[in-house]
């Protein structure tokens, strides 16, 4: 994915409409967590509980889809707003959580790193 490519479209698309001055910090961070709001929405009460073929209508899945866009595109304004190169930082922190948890110890385990 080329998310420099993206974010020179998202950056015409806020342009195009006088959008810049309502993308503060706070307002795209809030955006994000109301998306990701409405992608659980799509969960609540019993979808999605047993495995991944219960998301797989096709009309479940086009609304899974449009929420997973609508986090993403967020994200990726954010990121480029804010100057903040996804790539390296999500690389960073799975070297990070491989650090937290080691194979060893977390193999076939839920716990968080720090419950034993």
């Amino acid at each position: 994915m080329n998310t420099e490519k993206i974010a020179l479209q998202l950056q015409k698309f806020a342009t195009e409409r006088d959008w810049d001055q309502f993308h503060t910090p706070k307002n795209i961070a809030i955006s994000i967590s109301v998306e990701s709001a409405e992608l659980l929405e799509l969960f609540q009460w019993t979808r999605g509980q047993k495995d991944w073929n219960e998301i797989s209508e096709v009309e479940v899945k086009e609304k899974i889809e449009n929420e997973v866009a609508d986090i993403l595109l967020y994200l990726i304004r954010f990121a480029d707003l804010a100057k903040i190169d996804l790539e390296k930082v999500a690389l960073r922190k799975i070297e990070l959580n491989a650090k937290k948890y080691p194979i060893e110890t977390s193999k076939g385990s839920d716990k968080k790193y720090n419950e034993k």
